[in-house]
């Protein structure tokens, strides 16, 4: 009964504004409809599926609603920046298939492993220029990583610390740079420059830009060398990138600070920087 009276008094208000002439129009009407209709839809769909026409439809207006109501449309500000990360992993999604080297032939890893056990004080290098002559084509990295993996020593050991005892006892003194890239709106690629100290982890971030030539590198070295010196750093890792041209070196060694360059293509020797 009471459900009843209630309805009859909703058709009642409802009909009086859209008769009214400052009252409801039937678009508002309609629209009200629509809204209501909406929200029994998102009760019973928690998560609809939109095609990449219906995202770029709903995008696009969403950017012209007022933003007090943009929290409670369909899309919001959320969704559409996870839309921007899955078209960014898209683009630098890499086909399937097989990565990195190919291993060792059995013949080949006995051949070395045997080698390193007759001859204690070959290294991985000698080990590799005999596997030459015998018509093998090995790489100096593969051989010491076969030779790290089973246990042996490539040769004995040098003087001087390892360079995990290097960056442990200069960890206080040591700073590495490296570039990072970062993803636009557009997919529009920029890198950034920074330096990160070994010791307490601070990070400098020199700068950002489309295109990193070597003057701006060079530049940016020249900005934050005031801050080395009161940090008393005295070493610099950096890998072999074209862009850390001859002027970066020259600024870095101006300021009292040694520029150690990483081996070709061996990212964790700087790990600092890298991961």
């Amino acid at each position: 009964m009471a459900f009843s009276f209630l309805y009859l008094a909703v058709r009642a208000l409802l009909g009086a504004l859209v008769r009214s002439r400052r009252g409801l129009h039937v678009k508002d009407v309609e629209l009200l409809v629509l809204r209501h209709e909406l929200e029994i839809l998102r009760r019973q769909i928690a998560r609809p599926k939109l095609r990449m026409v219906d995202r770029a439809l709903l995008a696009a207006a969403a950017c012209h609603l007022p933003r007090s109501s943009r929290g409670v449309r369909l899309v919001t500000p959320r969704t559409l920046l996870r839309w921007h990360q899955t078209m960014v992993r898209r683009k630098w999604r890499q086909a399937s298939g097989q990565r990195g080297r190919p291993s060792l032939p059995a013949e080949v890893r006995e051949l070395v492993l045997r080698l390193a056990r007759e001859n204690p004080r070959w290294g991985h290098r000698r080990i590799c220029g005999e596997l030459a002559k015998l018509g093998f084509r090995v790489s100096p990295t593969s051989v010491r990583r076969l030779l790290a993996q089973a246990k042996l020593e490539p040769a004995p050991r040098r003087s001087g610390p390892s360079w995990p005892e290097f960056l442990q006892a200069q960890a206080a003194s040591i700073v590495a740079c490296d570039f990072f890239t970062v993803e636009s709106v557009l997919l529009r690629r920029y890198y950034a420059l920074f330096f990160i100290a070994h010791g307490s982890r601070r990070v400098w971030l020199a700068g950002c830009t489309a295109n990193p030539t070597g003057a701006w590198v060079t530049q940016q070295a020249r900005n934050l060398g005031l801050d080395f010196s009161d940090q008393g750093i005295r070493f610099l890792i950096r890998d072999r990138d074209s862009k850390y041209s001859g002027p970066f070196d020259d600024v870095v060694r101006s300021e009292g600070i040694r520029t150690v360059k990483t081996p070709v293509r061996a990212p964790k020797a700087n790990a600092i920087a890298e991961r």
